[in-house]
């Protein structure tokens, strides 16, 4: 079968300076390792801010670390079920780079989840109140 239409312009790159990105990583790193544990009680509750100028969308003042875990944990199992869905309809080496995203938010959502686990609080059960 030929094709009668052409392929529409490839999305450009977006570039980026991932040394900039590896330093900060590896900083964080060193971070972690150095400074001792923080109780989760001990974290002062959020600020408000924007998400950014554009965006109507902003986190609230006061929320606590432990209800905080408990959204990031919704939102993470929202993403992660995107993922998958975007993974099934991919091809090629989109599939692969949307499989990899799936697994980083995977594992992301695993230690949030296992933070909550620790606190008392069984994720399951807030994911499925939605």
């Amino acid at each position: 079968m030929k094709k009668t239409t052409p392929d529409g312009p490839k999305a450009k790159r977006i570039q980026r300076d991932d040394h900039l990105h590896d330093d900060a990583t590896q900083d964080l790193l060193k971070r972690l390792r150095e400074d001792p544990p923080v109780d989760l009680e001990t974290l002062q509750p959020t600020q408000a801010q924007g998400i950014s100028p554009e965006s109507p969308f902003a986190v609230l003042a006061d929320v606590r670390a432990l209800q905080a875990l408990q959204h990031v944990s919704i939102m993470l199992k929202g993403a992660e079920e995107v993922s998958d869905e975007i993974t099934e309809m991919a091809s090629g080496i989109e599939r692969g780079l949307v499989w990899s995203l799936v697994h980083s938010v995977e594992m992301a959502r695993s230690l949030v989840d296992a933070l909550l686990k620790g606190n008392g609080i069984d994720p399951e059960k807030i994911h499925h109140t939605l």
